[in-house]
C-alpha cells in the first residue's frame, strides 16, 4: 500500500490580457496586478499554504508567478517551505 508523505505543486503562472483590448501598458500592468492579488486572496481564502518564489514584471505587461503550494491540507509541506 502506498500512501503520499508530503506533496507541493510547483507552478508558474502569467498574468496577462488580451492585446486585442488596446490598453496601455501601465493599463496591463494595473489589471495583472488585480488579478495577482485576487489570486493571492483565493488562495488565502482557501487557507493554502504557498510561498511565492518570483513574481517579475515583463515587458508587455504580463507579471510572471513562480508559486510553490500546498497540494492538499492532509500532507506535510515543511520540506518544501524550509
Amino acid at each position: 500500500m502506498k500512501r503520499v508523505q508530503s506533496a507541493c505543486i510547483f507552478q508558474t503562472l502569467i498574468f496577462q490580457q488580451k492585446d486585442e483590448l488596446g490598453l496601455s501598458r501601465e493599463s496591463k500592468v494595473s489589471l495583472n496586478k488585480g488579478e495577482v492579488e485576487k489570486y493571492k486572496a483565493s488562495l488565502d481564502r482557501n487557507n493554502t499554504r504557498y510561498l511565492i518564489d518570483e513574481e517579475t514584471e515583463r515587458e508587455d505587461g504580463s507579471i510572471l508567478v513562480r508559486v510553490r503550494k500546498q497540494y492538499n491540507d492532509k500532507t506535510a509541506v515543511d520540506k518544501y517551505f524550509d
